[in-house]
């Protein structure tokens, strides 16, 4: 990176993070700001407007050359944090280091984050908490501060880092939401109405993904998409005793699993529609390959496997598959059926001696990245529904579906800066990996600005249980990744000026 002192660089974000960005996510930690999926009374509760004024408040504060910020509301949408930064002049032998308005000829820079939150889970250990931050070996515990409230503090860090060194960066803008958690459903509003503001972007900055380990820097290659609804089997308009009904009134929950058997082969757990599928990109699968070899058993092995006792010996849990490859493959090119809800069902401490009128199961589906959400959830719906056992109620509601991802081919000077990062970063070249989650906004900003790359990257590495109990941020993995994307930016910037160097 030109005239970029990469060890200063990593120290003075090194610094930061330990002297302020480690609490400011804890007190980010501290505020239940879920999504307004998990929390119908945001609005009411006020968690999002705190931790988005917070993050504003900060922002500020840094005393960036030429930032702008603005909370930005649309009429019934949660608010979004947008800020600007021109493009930074860097020092020349003639000229001091200022912010000018960036010319046409230089492709602008988006940022993205959230800081809504996913909601408590269970499970978390006794002295953990979702909203009880806690720093401990390099982990700061708690809900949201992996994904994704650090985004917006990293980046302000990385582009100050950068000016702090006098080196140019181009014109950086953010958009930081609140709906990503709830499926982004507002983000495309506000994407419209900051278009001209936002202007024509060549290189988008996601730090919203997860990482194969964290040893490099990992760039996202794809997403998996998802299709998710409420299947509710119906058989009795109130419950009755199980003695007196059974084996004359069929069994809700067996119906709903003849249902399941329709989609899913519960053997093996291969989704059965051929519409489901997709061939696997040819350069996805070289990827693969590489990264297989990378991370190895650790694929596996970094879940939280049950253990079982056998024999008086104990056994763990085994995976769907040892092999690296295939398991690469299999969270990410493959469709898989979760269930990740129940209604109808009592707890075990009031279950009594009844035939329960209707199970529901909520039904997750992931979907390979080519594979368009929308026909998936009519086909998904039609399977269900029709010709129902028994001619028992079935309903699938409350469908919707997200399309996957996969990214544009990684131009020359990208891929040189990406590796080039990870290297002086973490000495290792940059690594490759699709990610089973779906990111629903990054088909829309494909979609907005079709010619930009895309560095989808994030701090969700091995056992940082996104989502789940127990949930933490990797900081010294946080510390070097944004120290990697202040080189991007760098880069990127050099790039503008000689745009045939690479």
């Amino acid at each position: 990176m030109a005239n970029l002192n990469t060890t200063q660089l990593l120290q003075d974000i090194t610094q930061a993070w330990d002297n302020d960005l480690v609490g400011q996510l804890s007190d980010y930690i501290a505020i239940p700001a879920k999504s307004p999926l998990f929390d119908s009374d945001w609005v009411q509760h006020g968690y999002i407007e705190t931790v988005v004024r917070n993050a504003a408040d900060w922002v500020l504060g840094q005393k960036l050359q030429g930032l702008t910020l603005e909370i930005v509301r649309l009429p019934g949408r949660t608010p979004v944090l947008f800020f600007e930064v021109p493009a930074f002049s860097g020092a020349t032998e003639n000229k001091a280091p200022h912010a000018e308005l960036v010319s046409a000829e230089v492709e602008n820079v988006l940022i993205y984050g959230h800081l809504d939150k996913q909601p408590e889970f269970t499970g978390w250990r006794s002295d953990l908490g979702p909203w009880t931050p806690k720093y401990e070996d390099g982990k700061l515990y708690g809900r949201g501060g992996a994904d994704d409230g650090y985004s917006i503090y990293a980046a302000i860090t990385a582009i100050a880092a950068v000016q702090a060194q006098q080196v140019a960066h181009p014109r950086i803008v953010g958009l930081i939401e609140t709906c990503e958690e709830s499926g982004s459903y507002d983000l495309p509003h506000y994407v419209d109405a900051l278009r001209n503001r936002l202007g024509d972007i060549g290189l988008v900055i996601c730090l919203d993904s997860g990482a194969g380990n964290y040893d490099q820097l990992w760039l996202t290659s794809s997403l998996r998409g998802n299709a998710s609804g409420v299947l509710k089997v119906e058989v009795l308009t109130e419950g009755v005793h199980s003695g007196d009904a059974s084996g004359l009134v069929p069994s809700s929950f067996r119906i709903l699993r003849q249902l399941l058997d329709r989609l899913e082969d519960s053997s093996t757990g291969r989704l059965l529609p051929a519409s489901f599928h997709c061939q696997v990109p040819a350069d996805r699968l070289k990827q693969a390959q590489a990264t297989a070899e990378i991370l190895g058993d650790e694929i596996y092995k970094r879940f939280p496997w049950a253990h079982s006792d056998c024999g008086g010996s104990s056994q763990s849990m085994l995976p769907s598959t040892t092999d690296p490859l295939q398991a690469l493959l299999n969270r990410t090119w493959l469709p898989t059926l979760s269930v990740t809800g129940v209604d109808g069902i009592p707890d075990l401490k009031n279950a009594g001696n009844v035939l329960r009128p209707y199970t529901a199961f909520k039904l997750s589906l992931r979907l390979p990245p080519l594979v368009e959400a929308a026909a998936a959830v009519v086909e998904l719906k039609k399977l269900l529904e029709d010709n129902a056992p028994y001619q028992a109620k079935v309903t699938f509601e409350h469908a919707t579906g997200s399309t996957g991802w996969n990214a544009l081919s990684t131009a020359a000077w990208f891929e040189q800066a990406l590796n080039a990062a990870s290297q002086s970063c973490f000495g290792a070249s940059c690594g490759y990996i699709g990610q089973g989650g779906t990111i629903p906004l990054m088909n829309l900003l494909s979609e907005s600005f079709p010619k930009a790359q895309m560095m989808v990257c994030g701090v969700l590495g091995p056992k940082s249980n996104a989502h789940g109990p127990n949930e933490f941020l990797h900081v010294p993995y946080a510390k070097k990744l944004t120290a990697a994307v202040a080189q991007v930016l760098a880069a990127a910037s050099e790039h503008n000026a000689h745009p045939s160097a690479a």
